[in-house]
């Protein structure tokens, strides 16, 4: 069994959400203000610590700009990956089987790098959590998206123009969590389709996407730990999930694909 790590928070029931679209991941991303160590054995070493809780992430490669990568094979659909660049720890399951076990991921990870990187509380410009959900849809998704979550009111008589063909409709929402908006939410929805699309009445098979992010800035508080810190952004998103997006957008763009 993966090791994992509780803390004693409550562990996130929910099962998983991958139901509620075609593809379903989690992403975390730390950023910080001070570079981190790019030397051979540190970065070699945090992986190595990594792959001790993952063994069948194994591959390894580097980018431009001094960006390493270790992730699992992505022929079965599902997979992790974890990304060490100059100022930022990411990571991210694609489809996972359970929700908790991506969080899992995002705690472990977590707990590595103050020792594996010299990560202090106090380096953190912002952290974040992100839910994704990708649907696929032939077709005009900008159309799409305007039947099922609307137009806004003040704009919704512009669709009704002359052979007027919607070219972009991606609503973004943004909005903070407390009064010193440190701990903000982002619930956006991006499509594919292009002008050149609409011209030519050719709609390749793409993804639209809908993204739910909790994001906190600044340093940690006294006591705080990333881990800790991570574990409160997923449960926020959790409640989100529960309480708005299902039923509002999720469910709703599902039904109108599944109906092409």
């Amino acid at each position: 069994m993966t090791p994992c790590l509780r803390y004693g928070y409550e562990e996130i029931t929910v099962s998983h959400f991958g139901s509620y679209s075609d593809d379903f991941y989690v992403n975390m991303h730390l950023n910080t203000e001070m570079e981190l160590p790019s030397n051979r054995d540190t970065v070699l070493h945090f992986f190595e610590q990594l792959q001790k809780y993952y063994p069948t992430m194994r591959n390894f490669y580097g980018r431009e700009r001094g960006e390493y990568v270790l992730e699992e094979d992505k022929d079965l659909g599902y997979y992790r990956w974890a990304t060490v660049e100059p100022k930022r720890v990411s990571s991210g399951y694609v489809n996972p089987a359970e929700l908790q076990v991506a969080i899992d991921q995002c705690l472990n990870i977590l707990d590595l790098v103050p020792h594996t990187l010299s990560m202090s509380p106090l380096d953190c410009e912002s952290l974040n959590i992100m839910y994704g959900f990708d649907y696929t849809y032939r077709g005009n998704q900008n159309e799409v998206v305007a039947e099922t979550l609307g137009l806004p009111p003040a704009f919704a008589k512009l669709n009704e123009l002359p052979e007027a063909s919607l070219l972009c409709q991606e609503p973004n929402v943004q909005f903070s969590l407390d009064s010193d908006c440190r701990t903000q939410v982002r619930i956006g929805v991006e499509t594919r389709t292009t002008a050149y699309h609409i011209r030519n009445g050719e709609f390749p098979e793409e993804q639209l996407s809908v993204y739910l992010t909790v994001r906190r800035y600044g340093s940690l508080d006294p006591g705080e730990t990333y881990v800790s810190a991570i574990q409160q952004l997923a449960e926020t998103c959790q409640s989100l999930m529960e309480s708005y997006l299902i039923e509002n957008i999720l469910l709703p763009l599902k039904q109108r694909i599944s109906i092409q």
